[in-house]
């Protein structure tokens, strides 16, 4: 979600940090998962907005190749890490919510009450982040020439 292990490992400490602070908090008998999930996303966007102050480059200044985003090329097989680049490239309120549901396997209720938004927009953007995700899924398929090919119906 935070796209680097070592800054992930960060937010998982303080994760479990915060969840130790306001354990008093916690409400015996409620599903303990979803709680530190809420933290979770709580802790995340917390960390996006940490690293989003960091200054943008400006027009005039050079972009040079460190700058410049590394396409990896086509392996010959679908993979696990095909699947996860896509999940990847979904934009961040689609992804959390795919991951919430289908990963996590969070019912539309949780997810809702994790992410402090109302359920119909968890059934919006996740059947959005699907589609998404599937557009993306099935133009690395055809790469490899898996499904249709354009000419059949």
């Amino acid at each position: 979600m935070v796209g680097d292990s070592a800054r992930a490992e960060d937010v998982a400490q303080e994760v479990y940090l915060k969840a130790w602070q306001s354990f008093h908090r916690f409400q015996e008998g409620t599903n303990c998962h979803a709680w530190l999930f809420k933290i979770l996303f709580h802790c995340v966007n917390h960390e996006r907005r940490k690293w989003l102050r960091f200054p943008v480059l400006l027009e005039s200044e050079i972009v040079t190749g460190a700058n410049l985003a590394y396409v990896d090329p086509i392996p010959e097989v679908l993979t696990d890490d095909d699947i996860l680049a896509a999940l990847d490239r979904l934009p961040a309120g689609f992804r959390a919510i795919v991951l919430i549901v289908d990963v996590e396997e969070f019912s539309y209720k949780e997810a809702s009450q994790i992410l402090s938004i109302p359920l119909g927009t968890v059934m919006s953007r996740l059947s959005r982040g699907r589609k998404l995700l599937r557009d993306q899924l099935g133009e690395v398929a055809r790469r490899y020439g898996i499904g249709k090919s354009e000419g059949q119906a």
